[in-house]
């Protein structure tokens, strides 16, 4: 009996051994899951605040801009000064003279600069450096009729990369500015398109004015670092809510 007894004491001990060291487990995934949900929530909530403070959404109206983006594509344009968009960049403005609506066209000459068009490839040329357009509707050419401005400090030159039927600069160089725009008119350069879905993503930024000395490269906005700030914060918010369901179901098998 003696011996017996001492036999069942010892299982009983090391049961209660097992479910101790297993409770611990689970007490520590536990937090950390906590952790995790914590981790996941400030990535999501501060990319997406931080995206609403630096992004405003528009709407394409027309189809000037295809390729590129098309009407009605919802756009994330990243509110900037006008100083600080470049040749090649993707910009919203309003302009009295254009128009009540914010348009969308791409930046092609900066103050100082001189565009014309054509070379005999029907290529763009700014202050004489021919420019490879590839994003282009059709390949090209860059214009179907052709000009000769510069452009006055402090504005740009703007045209839509649809250039058979875009309303752009190329119209307007009878007026005073002679086509261009101030900066000032500028609201925001476009990032990325946000819907639809089969559209989503960002813009690539262009390499065409890289052989054209100064003024700066196309910019882009901090939104690719933010979507993927967005979509971790999510994943990890949903991993660590399912980690004490799954942990259940594995304890009861």
């Amino acid at each position: 009996m003696s011996s017996s007894s001492g036999a069942m004491t010892s299982t009983t001990g090391s049961s209660t051994a097992g479910r101790g060291t297993a409770g611990g487990r689970g007490r520590l995934g536990h937090r950390l899951s906590g952790a995790v949900i914590a981790l996941g929530c400030v990535l999501f909530l501060g990319a997406a605040v931080w995206a609403a403070v630096v992004y405003r959404p528009y709407t394409v109206p027309t189809n000037s801009m295809v390729p590129t983006v098309q009407p009605g594509d919802r756009l994330l344009a990243q509110k900037v000064s006008g100083s600080d968009v470049h040749r090649g960049d993707v910009v919203v403005f309003k302009d009295k003279l254009w128009g009540s609506e914010p348009l969308v066209k791409r930046v092609v000459g900066v103050g100082g600069d001189t565009v014309s068009c054509c070379d005999a490839k029907g290529r763009l040329m700014v202050n004489g450096k021919a420019i490879d357009e590839t994003y282009l509707k059709d390949g090209g050419p860059a214009s179907l009729e052709p000009f000769r401005t510069r452009v006055p400090a402090g504005e740009i030159f703007l045209l839509g990369d649809n250039r058979a039927v875009s309303e752009d600069s190329r119209i307007h160089l009878a007026d005073a500015e002679g086509g261009s725009v101030p900066v000032s008119d500028v609201r925001a350069r476009v990032d990325g398109v946000a819907w639809p879905a089969s559209r989503m993503g960002l813009l690539s930024p262009t390499s065409a004015f890289d052989a054209v000395p100064g003024s700066g490269s196309p910019g882009q906005g901090p939104l690719g670092p933010l979507t993927i700030a967005v979509i971790a914060g999510a994943v990890l918010i949903l991993g660590g809510a399912a980690y004490d369901p799954v942990a259940r179901l594995f304890r009861r098998r």
